[in-house]
């Protein structure tokens, strides 16, 4: 049995799909792993409450909702933080981890966005110290763990990582409890989106191709995951969309299971992806997913998605229109998703992430 430390500086309750991966990852991790775990907590995380993580927590001091700090805290504090609690192995599950270390690292990386697509990430100012780190923390590691195998394309290329020190770990659906999908009114077709308003992740493309069809086959649009003053707002005023648009905020679960509950169809139309996460909890709740034509989601959904072009409107468009108002394509939809997303499974994730835990600690022993 080792002791592993667990880099938690990034939980702050608002990463997305980082957040979901550890926190799926070590509920699992805790069920079949002998190891001791001690997370290493973000202020954000400690005030929040860690009753999911198995093992003792640590609190940093340092905030995760700072991305400096947070970075500061990866470039310094981190590796000290597994020297004080005697650990044989550091994890860093949220892509950034101690380019300098005393035992082991495996640092999770999703995705080269910030080399691939950093027109859509953040300023320069932002974008130079990230890829930076990424660099750094990749050739320090003794395993890049990524989630999917463009991502590890990616990082081979990118960061010039060799393969051999790549694996790639597919990530799974959350069954979200609460969704009753006999709530869907195909008389009144929902489509629903949920996702940060991070500009690759598009929504302003579907909005607008939302404005392209003929109110006759128009459906309704709602939104979650806007943290401040909705971007999307001046966009819907400007095409007159209000009655057509609903915009949310970050939202309880049990508000989206409503939603879940009474859409016809889940759109994607992200330019770039890591994974495919949301898509896959859409099929695995039975709402049919209508996504961008990009490598990675067809790696994971195959044959059970409508593809769009995301960077054509008429194309967007059309999905939405065909995915609203074909009955007999929406029940084809519904069945292949849900076969697709039982290929998935976090206990296959966190299997397959202790396996590589072990091969790392075997081989530094």
């Amino acid at each position: 049995m080792a002791r592993i430390l667990v880099d938690l500086l990034s939980m702050t309750g608002t990463k997305g799909g980082m957040e979901i991966y550890t926190r799926e990852l070590y509920e699992q991790l805790g069920r079949i792993s002998d190891h001791e775990l001690v997370g290493f907590a973000s202020t954000e995380a400690v005030a929040r409450g860690l009753e999911w993580f198995p093992g003792r927590v640590v609190a940093s001091g340092i905030s995760g909702e700072n991305r400096f700090a947070w970075a500061r805290g990866e470039l310094r504090s981190v590796n000290r933080a597994a020297r004080e609690v005697g650990a044989d192995l550091i994890h860093s599950p949220a892509t950034l981890g101690p380019p300098r270390r005393d035992v082991p690292v495996v640092v999770t990386m999703h995705d080269m966005l910030y080399w691939s697509h950093p027109q859509y990430m953040s300023t320069p100012l932002y974008t130079a110290p990230v890829k930076w780190m990424e660099k750094v923390v990749s050739r320090g590691a003794d395993r890049v763990v990524t989630i999917s195998e463009v991502s590890a394309r990616e990082i081979e290329r990118y960061l010039c990582v060799p393969p051999e020190r790549i694996t790639a770990i597919h990530l799974a659906g959350r069954p979200l409890p609460g969704v009753d999908r006999s709530r869907a009114d195909p008389a009144r077709p929902l489509v629903l989106g949920t996702g940060n308003r991070r500009p690759h992740k598009n929504w302003v493309s579907v909005v607008r191709a939302l404005a392209l069809l003929d109110p006759q086959e128009r459906p309704r649009l709602a939104l979650t995951g806007s943290s401040d003053d909705d971007p999307l707002r001046p966009v819907v005023d400007e095409l007159g969309l209000g009655d057509w648009v609903d915009l949310h905020g970050w939202i309880e679960e049990s508000d989206l299971a409503r939603l879940y509950s009474e859409a016809t169809v889940l759109v994607t139309p992200s330019f770039c992806e890591g994974f495919s996460l949301t898509p896959l909890e859409g099929m695995l709740s039975g709402i049919p997913v209508l996504i961008s034509d990009i490598d990675v989601h067809r790696e994971i959904a195959g044959d059970a998605a409508v593809y769009v072009d995301p960077s054509d409107l008429a194309s967007i468009a059309e999905g939405l229109r065909r995915t609203t108002q074909d009955p007999d394509l929406l029940a084809t939809l519904t069945r292949r998703g849900q076969e697709q997303a039982a290929r998935y499974s976090w206990e296959g994730t966190a299997a397959a992430t202790l396996r590589v835990f072990d091969e790392v600690l075997a081989t530094n022993r």
